[in-house]
């Protein structure tokens, strides 16, 4: 499970902290990133989620919204948790985007496509 140290600031922009391997290859274990807590979720993006539980806070890809919420996937499926194990995440719990990675390599966080994007271009 890639399970954020959290520096939650006064404002709506903060750091995150990546922990776990379940985000590899498009994020590592130590990895900071920059987040919008509050933002708009979006199909596609990497959010901070509250997954059901005693379970740290996680970071996961939005893979689809549905009645119950938001729908995360991790990018390693050999790792970690996601809504395969748990369901859908409420919206509520659907905590912060991520906007880039901060270090060490910063910039925009790509990822694996999904099945039903790819040759949809």
């Amino acid at each position: 499970m890639s399970s954020p140290a959290v520096y939650r600031p006064l404002l709506p922009i903060g750091q995150v902290i990546v922990r776990g391997r379940s985000m590899e290859p498009s994020l590592r274990d130590g990895d900071r990133l920059l987040v919008h807590w509050g933002g708009r979720p979006q199909v596609g993006r990497v959010a901070v989620v509250r997954l059901p539980g005693d379970r740290p806070l996680s970071v996961k890809r939005l893979s689809f919204r549905e009645d119950g919420g938001w729908w995360v996937e991790r990018d390693n499926p050999a790792e970690g948790v996601d809504s395969w194990q748990v369901g859908a995440v409420p919206e509520e719990d659907v905590l912060a985007v991520v906007l880039v990675r901060i270090w060490p390599d910063p910039g925009r966080i790509t990822g694996p496509r999904r099945a039903d994007q790819q040759g949809a271009e």
